[in-house]
């Protein structure tokens, strides 16, 4: 379990990401580090793309349905113009945002901000998503958490899609997706491309 760090007489902004697949709990450990933050009275704003609406407009949401509050935003400089006092900054599903949303972290922990973020690592291809990758390179602090795949019961590293629809963006939940380890990925897309030819 990741301990908050603390360092007595330096600045404390730092960048904490949280990774994986879907279903692996990283809304829901976003959620248990920004609880304990304000459980020590630390002043929290919350973040998410204002295109994830699955289950709030405004609040940040895990699939066991634990819940805080959140701001929408459209983009991630609208981010830094909404902080406000805040000094613990959680920001959800970063792999909607926009390139811009690493500055935008790394100007908050340079004001001495401690910053969050959660999201998938890779899209329903396998591939690096969004800005999470360059978001890996400035991070003090990384935890990849991993699902259970569905198929052997090994840790699941990728979010299988379940339809056909070929846009990277596509907001579902267990009747889109389900998680899968390498081997079992490998192997649906392989019958996935014998299906479809």
């Amino acid at each position: 379990m990741f301990l908050e760090p603390h360092y007595k007489g330096q600045r404390s902004g730092w960048i904490e990401v949280v990774c994986g697949a879907m279903f692996s709990g990283k809304t829901e450990e976003l959620i248990r580090r920004l609880k304990r933050a304000t459980f020590a009275h630390q002043k929290v704003a919350i973040f998410k793309p204002s295109i994830d609406i699955r289950y709030a407009d405004t609040e940040v949401v895990s699939h066991d349905k634990n819940a805080l509050l959140a701001i929408p935003v459209d983009k991630s400089s609208e981010i830094l113009k909404q902080v406000g006092e805040a000094t613990v900054v959680g920001i959800d599903e970063a792999q909607f945002f926009d390139d811009e949303l690493v500055d935008v972290v790394q100007k908050l922990a340079l004001d001495g901000k401690r910053v969050v973020v959660a999201g998938l690592d890779m899209d329903f291809r396998g591939k690096p998503f969004g800005p999470i990758p360059s978001l890996l390179a400035v991070a003090e602090y990384i935890t990849k958490v991993h699902p259970i795949c569905v198929h052997c019961g090994n840790l699941a590293t990728h979010s299988y899609r379940l339809s056909a629809e070929k846009s990277k963006v596509l907001l579902g939940e267990k009747d889109s997706y389900e998680p899968r380890c390498r081997n079992c990925f490998n192997m649906g897309n392989i019958m996935d491309f014998h299906q479809n030819e």
